[in-house]
């Protein structure tokens, strides 16, 4: 792809991701994107054939395919548990302070509205899950009795409704400390040794900075 193209494209991404933030898909039209984007509807249709289309691309920049996924959880020299508390914090680091991933969560849970399947990011974190649960299993760090596949996706789903609730819970999004007492409570049923608050300060400690967040996908 050509920069020009590229550039052009990632300008429609964005801004067409600030629209469905702000008003969701039903009320954001390709009018209203190339009004907020400053490129014209032509110019949409001619990277994007329809509305649905560019829904799809948002949701798969960032919230469907997370590039950064592999990189966390598969480095050596970290313990699994924390691999798996730090995959956390980025994605929801990801999900509060970057946009298209916010955008791409609106759409999939509005996903009934859109004419096309709109794909998820579960299976791939459900994996990741389990193989971390696995991994400290096998180094003696999980505790008794949990098992790692039926642990993963309850993990999953606790996480994502986290994430997604916290803009309604009183307090704001604070998804930071509501984040650490999920895992100060999770954790002690996790580990075959309970300490979270130490597991916690070494994975908070691996964070990168506010604002940096994850890597954009590769063109």
């Amino acid at each position: 792809m050509q920069d020009r193209a590229r550039a052009t494209r990632k300008v429609l991404l964005e801004s067409a991701a600030h629209l469905f933030v702000e008003r969701g898909y039903a009320g954001t039209s390709v009018n209203d994107i190339s009004d907020h984007s400053g490129r014209t509807s032509g110019a949409i249709y001619f990277h994007y054939s329809s509305k649905e289309k560019l829904a799809l691309a948002v949701v798969r920049e960032r919230f469907a395919t997370w590039p950064q996924l592999d990189a966390v959880y598969a480095g050596p020299g970290v313990p699994p548990l924390e691999k798996l508390v730090g995959l956390s914090f980025r994605v929801a680091q990801s999900l509060s302070e970057d946009v298209v991933a916010r955008a791409g969560a609106r759409l999939w849970a509005e996903r009934h509205t859109i004419e096309a399947d709109v794909p998820t990011p579960f299976d791939a974190w459900s994996v990741a899950a389990t193989r971390l649960l696995a991994q400290a299993r096998t180094r003696g760090e999980l505790a008794e009795g949990v098992e790692p596949s039926a642990a993963a996706v309850t993990l999953v789903c606790a996480f994502f409704g986290l994430c997604t609730l916290t803009d309604e819970m009183p307090g704001g999004r604070n998804w930071r400390e509501r984040l650490d007492q999920w895992w100060m409570l999770a954790l002690r049923f996790l580990q075959a040794d309970p300490d979270p608050a130490a597991l916690l300060a070494r994975a908070r400690a691996a964070m990168p900075a506010q604002g940096e967040g994850p890597a954009p996908c590769p063109a």
